[in-house]
């Protein structure tokens, strides 16, 4: 999969970020009715590098997500992704961005080649392309030798590494992970890892993470904020958070420092429930 962040049209938007900035929010907000899902949230990621969302349910995490993906108009605020304006430049912003949400977003009744095939087509790679991109993607995730085979067939683990295939095809700059190793396995949540972090090092491409795991949060992240309620609680690198609260901390510690640990279990079950409800009255 060589040349991953390649800009498809040549050139940056107006008024684009320095090239080091891949992502960058100035008071974002999203707002359901009169419930906050993300309240005033400012954050800024360096290109080439992994950027950790943490927070329990209802926190605000896959709602930043889907603003800065342009699914999701902001309420308040701004965002820039590669370059471009989330709102006025929405079709240059998918242009650039990879995007591998929770849900399955393969097709278990086609082949892994028959899903980056249809994944190439919607991404507009052109004919001449096409197998030789599905070919190095099949090959980078350690899925060529079951190309062929129906995707119902294939473990979670290789679901995901197929998904991941699909999200780079036509090359993004920024690659958004929703969750990307929840329900697998240890074995294949180490291979899902392996694969992220060759992308991020050996092609440059930038990971923006969601997660509940801790764990993943301190193998995959460079760098990590913590959102409660909303809002961002605290940022900085693993380490740096550790340090801030205690000699010998771990990210379960910091997690459970920064979102008020067992005081926020009784607010979990309202917050998702406000979430839900106003999202189904959206759509």
């Amino acid at each position: 999969m060589p040349d991953p962040g390649s800009n498809p049209s040549g050139s940056e938007g107006p008024g684009a970020l320095p090239a080091e900035w891949v992502v960058e929010t100035e008071g974002l907000t999203c707002r359901f009715g009169d419930f906050a899902a993300v309240d005033g949230l400012s954050i800024r990621v360096r290109r080439g590098t992994s950027f950790g969302l943490l927070g329990p349910n209802g926190a605000g995490k896959s709602t930043t997500m889907k603003m800065l993906a342009t699914l999701f108009p902001p309420t308040a605020g701004r965002a820039r992704v590669a370059g471009f304006d989330v709102t006025t430049h929405a079709q240059a912003v998918r242009e650039r961005i990879g995007y591998v949400p929770q849900t399955l977003s393969a097709d278990g009744a086609l082949t892994g080649t028959e899903n980056l095939l249809l994944s190439a087509r919607l991404y507009g790679i052109r004919r001449a392309e096409r197998r030789r991109r599905i070919a190095e993607a099949l090959d980078f995730m350690g899925l060529t030798g079951f190309a062929d085979s129906l995707v119902r067939k294939y473990s979670g683990g290789m679901i995901r590494r197929l998904e991941l295939a699909q999200a780079m095809l036509h090359r993004p700059i920024l690659l958004f992970l929703d969750e990307p190793t929840i329900g697998l396995d240890p074995v294949a949540r180490h291979a899902v890892w392996e694969r992220l972090h060759e992308l991020r090092d050996s092609f440059g491409t930038t990971l923006l993470v969601t997660t509940h795991d801790m764990d993943e949060a301190d193998h995959l992240c460079q760098e990590l904020a913590i959102m409660h309620l909303g809002r961002i609680a605290a940022a900085g690198t693993p380490a740096a958070l550790k340090d801030a609260v205690a000699p010998g901390a771990t990210l379960d510690d910091v997690f459970s420092h920064f979102t008020g640990g067992g005081a926020l279990r009784g607010e979990r079950y309202e917050s998702t429930r406000q979430t839900r409800v106003a999202v189904s009255r959206r759509h």
